[in-house]
């Protein structure tokens, strides 16, 4: 038997069936032509998946655990439909393995949950006399992890936009701007424009050293790299006011 992770769907499913309270799960009772054979959960998983299974008696089982499963009662402790869930696992590993090693983002305990459903929901409807019963029950299986996989990965994140526009436009109160003492602020504001991220620019530079504000020498070279040919768009409108002034 495949073994998998403590923590997996399909583990909690193995203790479940062979570590039921007070032993292990009853054996199960099938015809085989005109013979009765009682076989074991293991017994009845080799006759399915062992090297030397007999398709006779494969068949047989499927139909007995299909049957038990659908005659159980709704409000029974569904011990009958988690052994046709317990039987259907072996069929599923291979489909499962390869998923997971061509998409790493998938979560192997979804992937595991949506089989286990899959054979659940296809079990409401099971013929259990009709061919290939439990074929079709993994068959089902397989399908949906499939399926869920390549949904999951058609999954891409998409930014906030709308969110990100907020956060870039927030502006600050003036209170709570940090204010260079006895400096400068340069504030470039451009125009509101419905299609287009904006947000003002604001440049501190500190008070003036030896009585010469330095902002007077590098203010003409500003406002010379601000200006615009008289024919192009506006693009802001440069304040120039002392720190923490009012604008």
């Amino acid at each position: 038997m495949t073994l998998t992770g403590s923590g997996s769907v399909f583990a909690r499913i193995d203790r479940n069936v062979l570590g039921l309270p007070g032993g292990t799960r009853p054996p199960l009772m099938v015809q085989v032509d005109s013979r009765a054979v009682l076989l074991s959960p293991q017994e009845s998983r080799k006759a399915l998946y062992g090297p030397r299974r007999d398709a006779a008696l494969g068949a047989a089982v499927w139909r007995q655990a299909v049957t038990d499963a659908r005659q159980e009662p709704r409000d029974g402790d569904g011990t009958g439909r988690l052994f046709v869930v317990w039987l259907a696992l072996p069929g599923l590993y291979r489909n499962l393995y390869r998923i997971l090693r061509l998409w790493r983002q998938v979560d192997r305990a979804d992937l595991e949950a949506e089989a286990v459903l899959a054979v659940l929901t296809a079990l409401d409807t099971a013929d259990p006399t009709g061919p290939d019963t439990g074929g079709r029950l993994i068959k089902e299986a397989v399908n949906r992890m499939w399926a869920y996989a390549k949904r999951v990965t058609r999954e891409i994140p998409i930014l906030d936009i709308h969110a990100l526009a907020e956060t870039r436009n927030a502006t600050i109160s003036p209170e709570e701007r940090p204010r260079p003492p006895e400096g400068w602020e340069v504030h470039i504001t451009p125009p509101f424009r419905r299609e287009c991220l904006y947000a003002t620019l604001r440049f501190a530079e500190r008070g003036p050293r030896r009585g010469r504000p330095r902002t007077e020498s590098r203010l003409p070279n500003l406002v010379f790299r601000a200006r615009r040919h008289e024919e192009a768009h506006i693009i802001g409108t440069l304040a120039l006011c002392p720190a923490g002034a009012l604008r």
